[in-house]
Parts: C-alpha cells; sequence; structure tokens
C-alpha cells in the first residue's frame, strides 16, 4: 500500500504536470496560426489513442495473467474487420463485444 503523502504528491505533481502540458498548447500557442503540417499530424492524435490503449490488453490480457488468448484476439480482429467494411463505429463495438463473450463461453 503506498503511503498517503506520497499519494497526494503523485496526483498533485501529475496535475501541476497536466497543467502546464494544457498550457502549452492553450497559453503559448493559443492565439497564433499552427502551421499546417502539425495541423494534418493533429488530427490523427484521436485516432490513435483508441488502439494504444486497446493493444496491451489484447496481447497482455492480465485476465489470463499475461498470455494470448484467443478470445480476445479473434475478438479484437472481428471489430476491426467489421469497422473497416461498415466505417461503424458502434457496429464493430458490439460485433466485437458479441465475439468475445461468445468466444469466451465457448471455449470456457
Amino acid at each position: 500500500m503506498i503511503d498517503k503523502s506520497d499519494l497526494w504528491f503523485v496526483i498533485i505533481g501529475l496535475g501541476v504536470g497536466s497543467y502546464f502540458l494544457r498550457f502549452a498548447f492553450i497559453g503559448l500557442v493559443g492565439s497564433r496560426q499552427m502551421p499546417p503540417w502539425l495541423l494534418r499530424h493533429l488530427r490523427y492524435t484521436a485516432v490513435a489513442i483508441l488502439p494504444a490503449l486497446v493493444a496491451p490488453l489484447i496481447v497482455w490480457p492480465a485476465a489470463t495473467d499475461g498470455m494470448l488468448d484467443p478470445a480476445r484476439l479473434a475478438a479484437a480482429v472481428v471489430t476491426l474487420t467489421v469497422g473497416l467494411i461498415t466505417r461503424n463505429v458502434f457496429g464493430a463495438i458490439f460485433a466485437g463485444a458479441l465475439t468475445l463473450y461468445a468466444l469466451l463461453y465457448l471455449l470456457g
């Protein structure tokens, strides 16, 4: 268990760091026009966040102690395939969730 003073130190430190990181873009760059090449790259930031959050859960799932799980891998492939074919986010999420739960049920 972490000491309470260490926990609050980490929480406050992360809050201050987050504030200054946001201030760098909003306060310092907010009134200036950003170059087109930077705007082009920033468009893909939100798209890259979800795979970066999901990939470790597929490759090293905590539920299986880090072992590769065929049900989670198949659900990821189905989600990606449905998303690419239909261009429907909710359909892809639903198909992936349905595949995951069905395979977890069938494979035990």
